[in-house]
């Protein structure tokens, strides 16, 4: 199914032409004879690169290094002392991530125009560089994405690496791209191309599964249609490429933003094959890569995290894999700090003795260009000033980082049409391939006696519900009663399974056990005898659920969808047509004897990748 666009959102995303030029919006601006070459298009990009490199200080040029989160609102407004202004107009930052839910198109359209209008008002007039987390899927995850919102609604990347559809994550690409563009977002801080080799992992949900050829075909039109053919260009959202050189294989299967993940390791002596889809991203043209925090064990690589790790990003990232690209860390590696009111201390996993200071100097010798979550660049300052980095070495990473500015044309068009934005983001026909995918995705993993699809049931059929509104079913003129006993039917949506952490932050990352708990199961039990029960396991990870497969009358497997798509499946209004991107393990103890690095090591899985059945 390919989507009809809009004929405005055709245009733009064929132009690049969401901006707004910025002579027409700040009329007035000086003549072309008395501006500085850096922002003269006639000017060739090395040419007007050298000359504004040339005109900055050495404070312009740290501020360039960082990469700070965005929250809307007036550019004053702050309760730390560092507001938007004051990050723009004194500590010279030009990059942010916006980190919160976009609700009006419009305004957040207003509100990024104002932002650079800020950075117009500088000496120099440096373009702000817009960064998102995914937008366009179902996430309960706040550290690693948002719900989409009034963005068109998407599964996540493992639905679309269920699919097995590269024509498909092409098309969802080129969409995002033109609703990032209409609200002026220029850099996805995705894809997330790790191996979800480990079952336990917390951040599989973002990843394209088990398999690193799936992925590696995938991801390339995934960069492509974010991108564009050729190279970045006017109408680019870039990409950012993570988490170098692989996140999956993390001990334990814990996550790394917390002390007790802080390890990756290789027990299967299987590194490599976690390089082969970032070989396929760089081949696609991946301009920009993030590590991750994890630090390796076990390995001739020093143990310290990768943003750290010379050996991991000059020597292999750059050396051996040829990339001469941006290179920006996770969030938070220098500053202790807060995330809500939750203190988080610096991921400096294997250097946590290393002072603020000394930490920046050791991610700037590793090679990495840019520090991401963090506001100080007079960290960076200091190091010049006491002969421990060269400006030199400053001026590698501000000629990537203002090359990509020229190459998205910020310099010549900052704005963007705000009212024109509500008119591309959510539009109708970008919904309905949404739609249409989160639909598709589903994966069928067992239908006893075909009784999927229900077709058209008498409207007296009665349904027993969990894990979703009544009104749904309401609005299809059945009926919902209260217990099973009562039912025809019984229709549950449940989150794969896992165990709750404390804390605001850490309580979002579904980790742990794969497995409902006995009291759990037995609750469920009860329900499967007692009415005929059609279950949909949202799959953020493998779970373990062979109690549910054995006794529930079908089960479907989904990765982001409303309850609407559920309800389409189970009439037979929609068909499932995803596969498994990964096993499903029989038991949490098939899993914790696996290799945390080695593909489809768990022995006897319920389901092996690539299953799904079809009506």
């Amino acid at each position: 199914m390919r989507a009809h666009y809009t004929a405005a959102a055709l245009s733009a995303l064929a132009t690049g032409s969401f901006g707004l030029a910025i002579n027409s919006i700040k009329p007035g601006l000086a003549s072309r004879d008395s501006l500085p070459i850096y922002k003269d298009a006639s000017y060739s990009l090395d040419d007007r690169l050298e000359d504004l490199l040339s005109r900055m200080t050495l404070e312009e040029k740290a501020g360039q290094l960082f990469h700070q989160r965005l929250s809307e609102g007036p550019l004053d407004d702050s309760s730390d002392g560092n507001s938007t202004d004051t990050l723009i107009g004194e500590m010279h930052l030009t990059h942010f991530n916006i980190g919160s839910d976009i609700t009006n198109a419009t305004e957040t359209a207003e509100f990024l125009n104002r932002v650079q209008e800020r950075a117009l008002q500088t000496r120099l007039g440096i373009p702000v560089t817009i960064s998102t987390d995914p937008r366009h899927s179902f996430t309960d995850n706040v550290g690693t994405g948002f719900q989409a919102g009034i963005f068109s609604q998407w599964p996540e990347s493992l639905g679309l690496a269920a699919l097995r559809d590269p024509k498909l994550v092409r098309e969802f690409a080129e969409v995002a791209r033109a609703e990032y563009l209409a609200v002026g977002i220029r850099a996805a801080l995705h894809p997330q191309v790790d191996l979800s080799t480990e079952p336990r992992w917390s951040r599989i949900g973002n990843t394209w599964g088990e398999n690193s050829t799936l992925t590696s075909e995938l991801i390339v039109e995934y960069i492509k249609g974010f991108q564009g053919e050729g190279g970045l260009n006017p109408g680019s959202v870039k990409t950012v490429t993570k988490h170098f050189p692989g996140g999956g294989p993390m001990e334990n299967g814990e996550d790394s933003h917390f002390a007790y993940g802080k390890n990756q390791t290789y027990p299967g002596e299987n590194f490599d094959e976690h390089l082969i889809p970032f070989k396929a991203a760089l081949a696609a043209g991946a301009t920009e890569i993030m590590p991750y925090y994890s630090r390796p064990i076990g390995t001739n690589w020093e143990p310290v995290g990768f943003s750290f790790n010379k050996g991991i990003v000059t020597d292999l990232l750059r050396g051996e894999l040829g990339f001469h690209g941006i290179v920006v860390t996770d969030w938070g590696l220098i500053t202790d700090g807060y995330i809500g009111d939750e203190y988080t201390p610096a991921r400096a996993w294997g250097v946590e003795y290393l002072s603020e200071l000394e930490r920046a100097a050791k991610i700037l010798d590793a090679g990495c260009d840019q520090f991401g979550g963090e506001e100080r660049p007079e960290l960076i300052v200091q190091l010049v000033e006491e002969g421990v980095v060269t400006e030199d070495r400053l001026d590698i990473s501000v000629r990537r980082l203002l090359r990509e500015k020229f190459m998205l044309g910020l310099f010549e068009n900052p704005f963007v049409d705000a009212a024109a934005a509500a008119e591309i983001v959510g539009n109708e026909d970008f919904v309905r391939v949404g739609r249409y995918a989160q639909r598709k995705s589903y994966t069928l993993l067992t239908n006893n006696e075909g009784i999927l699809p229900l077709g058209h049931p008498p409207r007296s059929t009665k349904f027993y519900i969990e894990g979703f509104d009544a009104s749904f079913v309401a609005e299809r003129n059945f009926t919902v009663v209260d217990s099973p006993a009562e039912a025809d039917f019984a229709l549950l949506r449940y989150n794969a399974p896992y165990e709750p952490r404390n804390g605001t932050f850490e309580s979002a990352f579904h980790a742990g056990s794969l497995a409902f708990n006995v009291t759990e199961k037995t609750r469920q039990a009860r329900i499967y005898s007692s009415v005929p029960t059609i279950v949909d396991i949202t799959l953020d990870r493998p779970a373990v659920i062979p109690e549910i497969v054995e006794q529930a009358q079908a089960v479907l497997g989904s990765y982001g969808s409303d309850s609407r798509a559920f309800l389409d499946i189970v009439f037979g209004i929609s068909q499932p047509g995803g596969k498994l991107p990964f096993d499903l393990p029989r038991s949490m103890e098939a899993v914790e004897e696996q290799f945390e690095d080695v593909p489809f090591d768990t022995k006897n899985p319920v389901f092996r990748y690539g299953h799904g059945l079809s009506y």
